[in-house]
C-alpha cells in the first residue's frame, strides 16, 4: 500500500528526514509503518481535556496493535464556562477555526497517513472535524467524554449551570452564599465536559451520528474505564479505515449530515451545534441553510429531555444505551437515511439490532415530548434571515410572549442591568452588536439567560440576540439573529420600549413597528466602528460570514 508518509521517508533524498524522525527514537521498523497522527488538546485548565493524555495513550495502544506507528501532537482548547461573561469568550469560536487551521498544517506539514482525533469541549471537537474533511485522510474521534453530574443535599443532579443560576438566586435572595458554596464545591465533581446536553455533549454524540466516532463517544462518561477501552477500539479501527481507505469524504456525505441534524433535533441539543454542523457540513463540501434545518426540525421527533430540558444528564443517557439507544429508534421509525456509512461499518451493521428504548429516559417516536425537534428556526422582520432557539427547554406560558424591547449594546450591560433590578417583568431584553463579526466572536450568553433564570424572571422574560448561547441555556433565548446588528441587520435598529413579538410555535420573531418607520431608522444608521484593529479578532472579525451559514471564514 502506497502511503502519505512515503513521502517523508522513503528514498535517498529522504535521508535527513529519517534522521529527524529517528532523533525521535523512532526505529527504521517503525517507520517501515503507517505514521497516524494522535491529536490531542490536552490541557490542564479545562477539565473536559484534564485527562485527555490517558485516552491518548489509550489510542496510541491500539494503533500500534493494529500495527501503526502513532505520533502525538497538540492542539488548543478554550473553555467556554471560564471564558463566559468577559473578553475571553470573544476568542471562543474563533478557537474553533484556530485549532482546524493548526489541524490541517501539522498533518499536512508531516504527511501523516491517518489520524485519531482526541478533542472534548465545545470549539474543539467541531474544529477537529472541519479539519478532518478539508484533510480527507481516514480519521476517527474519541472525545474526552461527560462530567458526572453533581448532587443536591436530597439526590437531585445539579451541573455547572446550577451555579450560573444560583447566581441570580442570591442576588434575588432566594439562596445564601453558604448555600452557593456547597453548589461551587460539587457541582462539578469529576473531569469530563459539563454533563447536560450541553455544546461539547451535543456535538460528541452527534460524532456518532456523522460517522466519525464509535458507538459510545457522545456518552460514556469521563472517568469510566470503557472510555479508555474505547479510544484503544479507536486506535485499532483507524488502521482498517486506513487499509479500506475510508476517509471523511465518504462518511461526513448529505446521508449522513442528515442523519446528525435528525438525532440533534431529538435530543434537542445546544442551538450552538446548527453552527457547527453548518460548518462542517460546508467543510465536507454539502453546504446546508437554515431551510435545511427547519425541515428536519418539522419531521423529527423530540424523545428525550436531558439537562438543562429536564432533570436528567448525559449519565442517564448512557444507562439506557446512549446514542444507540436514540439512532435505533430513529432508524426504526424511518427518520434516518439508511445510505449513510460510518467509521465501523453500515448503518444497518450499527442499529437493525437496536432493543426498543426504555421508554422513560429515551421515549419511543409515538410518545415523544413533541413530534416537532429540540430546536427551531426563527424568522421575521426582526431576523429575515433567521434565528434559533432551543425550544424543548421553554416553559409552555412562554412560547408566545409579547413585550417591550429592553436594549443592550453588549452582554455586559445587560447583566448590570439585570442584576440591579432594572429589568421587569414582562420585558424583552435584546443584546446587540454581539454577532460573529460585530463582538466580534459571537459570544455565548449563558450568564444573562442563567440571571433571568434564577432571578425568577423565565416565566416573564424573553431574550433576543445576534450572539449565541451556552448549551446550558434554557428558557425563551433566541440567539443567532441573522443578519446581526453589525451588518445593519433589522435588530440594530430596535429601539428601547418598542413592542416585540417572539412566537415559538409559529416560527416568529417580530418588532412590531410599522416599516416607514423601520426604513426612516435605517437611513440614520451608521456602522459602527470595529472594536477590534488588530490582532485576531479584527481578522476574524473582516473574514467570518454571518450565523446563519455558520460563522465560517471566508
Amino acid at each position: 500500500m502506497q502511503l502519505r508518509s512515503d513521502g517523508i521517508k522513503k528514498g535517498l533524498a529522504r535521508a535527513p528526514h529519517r534522521s529527524l524522525l529517528k532523533a525521535d527514537g523512532l526505529t527504521d521498523e517503525e517507520l517501515d509503518r503507517p505514521l497516524v497522527a494522535i491529536i490531542s488538546s490536552q490541557n490542564e485548565i479545562i477539565p473536559g481535556h484534564l485527562h485527555l493524555q490517558t485516552l491518548a495513550d489509550a489510542a496510541k495502544a491500539g494503533v500500534r496493535m493494529a500495527g501503526g506507528t502513532p505520533l502525538q501532537v497538540s492542539t488548543i482548547g478554550i473553555c467556554d464556562g471560564i471564558a463566559m461573561n468577559h473578553v475571553g469568550m470573544k476568542y471562543s469560536l474563533v478557537s474553533r477555526e484556530v485549532i482546524a487551521d493548526s489541524v490541517e498544517c501539522v498533518i499536512q506539514g508531516h504527511q501523516f497517513d491517518a489520524a485519531v482525533l482526541i478533542p472534548s469541549c465545545d470549539k474543539v471537537v467541531p474544529g477537529m472535524l472541519i479539519a478532518a474533511c478539508r484533510l480527507d485522510i481516514p480519521a476517527i474521534v474519541v472525545t474526552g467524554g461527560p462530567m458526572l453530574a453533581g448532587r443536591d443535599h436530597d439526590g437531585t443532579e445539579t451541573d455547572l449551570n446550577t451555579l450560573f443560576d444560583a447566581v441570580g438566586q442570591v442576588t434575588a435572595g432566594a439562596m445564601t452564599e453558604d448555600e452557593l458554596r456547597f453548589y461551587e464545591d460539587t457541582a462539578c465533581p469529576t473531569c469530563g465536559s459539563c454533563s447536560g446536553m450541553f455544546t461539547a455533549n451535543s456535538i460528541g454524540c452527534l460524532s456518532e451520528a456523522i460517522g466519525m466516532a464509535l458507538p459510545g463517544n457522545g456518552t460514556i462518561p469521563a472517568v469510566m474505564s470503557a472510555r479508555v477501552r474505547l479510544a484503544k477500539h479507536a486506535g485499532m479501527q483507524i488502521m482498517k479505515m486506513l487499509a479500506e481507505d475510508l476517509t471523511p469524504s465518504k462518511i461526513v456525505t448529505p446521508a449522513a449530515i442528515h442523519n446528525a441534524m435528525t438525532l440533534d433535533m431529538a435530543f434537542g441539543g445546544s442551538t450552538n451545534t446548527m453552527l457547527h454542523l453548518t460548518a462542517i457540513a460546508a467543510a465536507a463540501g454539502h453546504p446546508i441553510t437554515l431551510d435545511d434545518w427547519d425541515e428536519v426540525c418539522s419531521t423529527t421527533p423530540n424523545i428525550t429531555r436531558i439537562a438543562p430540558a429536564g432533570p436528567l444528564h448525559i449519565e442517564d443517557l448512557d444507562r439506557v444505551g446512549g446514542v444507540t439507544a436514540l439512532m435505533g429508534e430513529l432508524y426504526r421509525s424511518g427518520c434516518l437515511d439508511k445510505s449513510a456509512t460510518t467509521c465501523h461499518g453500515t448503518l444497518a451493521e450499527w442499529l437493525e439490532d437496536v432493543p426498543a428504548p426504555d421508554g422513560t429516559i429515551v421515549r419511543t417516536t409515538a410518545n415523544a415530548y413533541s413530534q416537532t425537534g429540540g430546536l427551531r428556526v426563527m424568522r421575521g422582520n426582526l431576523a429575515p434571515d433567521g434565528a434559533v432557539v432551543k425550544q424543548s427547554a421553554v416553559d409552555p406560558d412562554m412560547r408566545t410572549h409579547t413585550g417591550p424591547a429592553r436594549v443592550f449594546e453588549s452582554e455586559e450591560e445587560s447583566v448590570e442591568a439585570i442584576l440591579d433590578g432594572q429589568v421587569k417583568a414582562g420585558d424583552v431584553v435584546v443584546i446587540r452588536y454581539e454577532g460573529p463579526a460585530g463582538g466580534p466572536g459571537m459570544r455565548e450568553m449563558l450568564t444573562p439567560t442563567s440571571v433571568i433564570v434564577g432571578m425568577g424572571l423565565s416565566h416573564s422574560v424573553a431574550l433576543i440576540t445576534d450572539g449565541r448561547f451556552s448549551g446550558a441555556t434554557k428558557g425563551p433565548a433566541v440567539g443567532h439573529v441573522s443578519p446581526e446588528a453589525a451588518a445593519g441587520g433589522p435588530i440594530a435598529l430596535v429601539r428601547e420600549g418598542d413592542s416585540i413579538t417572539v412566537d415559538i410555535d409559529a416560527g416568529a420573531l417580530t418588532l412590531d413597528v410599522p416599516d416607514d418607520e423601520l426604513a426612516r431608522r435605517r437611513a440614520a444608521w451608521v456602522r459602527p466602528a470595529p472594536r477590534y484593529t488588530h490582532g485576531v479578532l479584527s481578522r476574524y472579525a473582516q473574514l467570518v460570514s454571518s450565523a446563519d451559514k455558520g460563522a465560517i471564514l471566508s
